[in-house]
């Protein structure tokens, strides 16, 4: 495999230029450090694959120095002891903070290339097994024989061959995580990592420090950006990034480089960034809300996602996927969507797109038990009364204009968001863009908000 970055934690200088010198042979980059301070200074200018670390050395002994690092979090690499007097009980402590092997001296250099090579496969398989297990082994290849789905795959196709920035626009929900995780394991960077980083959902506080790093006394935090070294950085919904940020991404991407939080030297960069959003990012530049060159740098090739309801012929063969696998996962009973259920989740109008149907069928999954769902079934986990279902009985006396007073705040605030923006979207006459200049509210958000409090646009537009 080679190619890798080795750090030679020796401090007998014999041992290092030999060692370094069979590694380069092979292929790999070497760095060697003679002691625990220089070995700290290397894992904080670089990203080693492997560590090779000696047990006695004359400053701080190799097992406090693996202390050390694993004190700080997860091991970012395998860790290799080498000793030539170890005892069983060394063994044992540096396989409990996180070692991958033990190397006895004299080393044998075969049984160390083979070690490297199997501490680099451990690795790498862990961190698929971290991504398969993020994705729950659903197909990452974006599902659908209508046209713009065909179209869009022969667009990935063509993409993932390249290294280009790559920004993917689409609704939330249409599954845009999945087509950036199809374009990396379709890629030459397929065997490193992919990172995929939900900008809204880091606290403020430690975002800078979660995708830029720290550095400290204490030792080296390396942040998500470096954590994707060799391989691929998925930013979602980039747009929610402050100015600051967006400066510092900015900066960092075109240097290639970045200095991590408390530091000041600089740790090279080496991966590929797909970013997405939901917004109009050209219009956000315009409106000086996002720096124009992140955008640029981000925006070399734009990649349109349809929404679900651009694509409703994709909705039978969407639905059978997802029974198949919540039955095959949740071990549930499959069930058949018989045609009048098909054509009728086809007339949907998905403001949730992908997700939303996702979530309806192992909701149908759970809650019913028949072979085949029905169609009141349906209209029920869509929050619609069944056509044959009883008049609503009328209202409590507790309430007053449509608003049950005896509901907690909270739920009394949601019915009452219901009822108003029921109104309002009447008034608009269906119209979502209308509403969203009356209430004050962006489109996106607001599709999500009538989502949650279960308003079918649709059906409101079919009545006007």
């Amino acid at each position: 495999m080679a190619s890798g970055l080795v750090l030679v934690v020796d401090d007998e200088p014999d041992i290092r230029s030999t060692v370094k010198e069979i590694l380069e042979d092979e292929g790999y980059q070497v760095i060697a450090a003679e002691n625990a301070a220089a070995a700290r200074e290397a894992r904080r200018t670089a990203r080693p694959d492997v560590v090779l670390l000696d047990i006695w050395m004359p400053d701080l002994d190799g097992i406090s120095l693996l202390r050390e690092w694993s004190a700080s979090g997860a091991l970012s690499c395998p860790v290799i002891m080498m000793s030539g007097h170890g005892t069983v009980e060394t063994a044992v402590e540096a396989t409990r903070l996180g070692a991958y092997d033990f190397v006895e001296k004299p080393i044998s250099l075969a049984k160390l290339l083979l070690t490297i090579e199997r501490a680099r496969d451990a690795n790498r398989l862990k961190r698929e097994n971290d991504g398969l297990r993020q994705q729950l082994a659903l197909p990452l290849e974006p599902v659908g024989s209508s046209k713009i789905m065909t179209a869009l795959r022969a667009q990935l196709e063509r993409l993932a061959q390249h290294e280009t920035g790559i920004l993917i626009y689409g609704e939330p929900g249409t599954g845009k995580e999945s087509i950036a995780r199809w374009l990396h394991e379709r890629s030459t960077r397929r065997s490193g990592p992919f990172i995929a980083v939900a900008t809204g959902s880091i606290p403020r506080a430690h975002l800078v420090s979660a995708l830029f790093g720290a550095e400290s006394a204490d030792g080296v935090q390396q942040g998500l950006l470096e954590q994707a070294n060799g391989g691929t950085l998925y930013l979602d919904e980039v747009a929610e990034l402050d100015p600051e940020l967006q400066q510092r991404l900015s900066s960092v991407l075109e240097r290639r480089a970045l200095v991590r939080s408390g530091g000041s030297a600089p740790a090279p960069l080496d991966l590929r960034v797909i970013a997405s959003t939901a917004q109009n990012l050209e219009a956000q530049v315009k409106a000086g809300r996002f720096r124009e060159e992140l955008f640029y740098l981000l925006n070399v090739v734009p990649l349109q996602v349809p929404p679900l309801s651009r694509r409703s012929e994709d909705v039978p063969e969407l639905l059978r996927l997802y029974a198949d696998f919540f039955a095959n996962r949740d071990h549930l009973p499959y069930r058949h969507f018989p045609v009048d259920v098909q054509n009728r989740l086809r007339n949907y109008g998905w403001p949730g797109n992908v997700r939303e149907l996702r979530n309806l069928v192992q909701r149908l999954l759970v809650m019913g038990s028949a072979d085949q769902v029905s169609l009141d079934e349906v209209e029920t986990a869509l929050g619609h009364a069944p056509a044959n279902a009883p008049p609503p009985p009328g209202p409590p006396a507790a309430v007053s204009g449509g608003i049950d007073f005896s509901l907690p705040l909270r739920e009394a605030r949601e019915q009452f968001e219901r009822l108003y923006l029921l109104r309002q979207l009447q008034e608009a006459g269906g119209s979502v863009g209308k509403l969203a200049k009356v209430v004050g509210m962006e489109r996106t958000h607001l599709y999500r908000k009538l989502r949650d409090l279960g308003v079918d646009v649709k059906s409101v537009a079919r009545d006007e």
